[in-house]
């Protein structure tokens, strides 16, 4: 018996993606369920992983039900602790934390504003001066997890969990075409064609677009490798 995952649109569900990179990531078996937003099956698609009303969700082998991609990546990180999740130095490992739940909790502007969007880029977005304020503190997290990172172009050099869930965000600076520092621009480029990244963006472009994420911009191409 393995885990089970329920997430929701590739294209759209940033919290859906974290989840499924803390399996895909790290090579921790799962079985993968799909659903979509705003359609009468959302719901009874959720059933199976009670008392959850949102998702990501994960369901342990024993039954137990794990919400909230916070719980899951802690709760896998307990499991396997071989799998390196958290990195090994205490300080780094401590930032890490930090950064991950400042991510979980923060950057309303910057998620209000600039929905992920993996089918394509949108030109000429401005910029609020709330948006801005989210950027640079992103920008100086990533700057203080590069300054203590091993070798390796993630955040702490090996991927972790900080780098699943900052994943939506370099994806959202790529598509939306943030203003950004030139030391953020790789770690940009390595998460948009990560093979895992780009894996899960191609399972999204085979469902349907969802209108409810078209903006009032001009709309380009994907930045990123497909």
């Amino acid at each position: 018996m393995t885990y089970d995952l329920l997430i929701g649109d590739r294209s759209y569900s940033s919290w859906s993606l974290r989840g499924w990179l803390l399996f895909a990531k790290f090579g921790v078996d799962v079985t993968v369920h799909d659903t979509r937003f705003y359609i009468p099956q959302f719901q009874e698609d959720l059933k199976p992983f009670a008392p959850a009303r949102t998702v990501p969700v994960m369901r342990l082998p024993d039954g137990a039900v794990v919400m909230d991609s916070l719980a899951i990546a802690e709760t896998l990180a307990e499991r396997h602790p071989d799998k390196g999740y958290w990195p090994d130095d205490p300080a780094a490992r401590a930032l890490s934390r930090g950064m991950v739940a400042e991510m979980h909790s923060g950057f309303g502007a910057l998620r209000s504003a600039c929905p992920m969007n993996l089918r394509q880029s949108f030109m000429g977005f401005p910029v609020s001066d709330a948006v801005a304020a989210d950027i640079a503190r992103i920008e100086l997290l990533w700057a203080a997890a590069r300054e203590m990172a091993t070798d390796g172009p993630w955040l702490f050099g090996r991927y972790s969990i900080a780098d699943a869930f900052f994943a939506p965000v370099a994806a959202r600076m790529a598509g939306y075409g943030l203003p950004v520092s030139e030391a953020s621009k790789p770690y940009i480029v390595d998460t948009i064609s990560d093979p895992t990244f780009l894996e899960w963006r191609r399972r999204g472009l085979e469902d349907a677009p969802q209108s409810t994420y078209d903006l009032l911009y001009p709309a380009g191409q994907w930045p990123g490798p497909d």
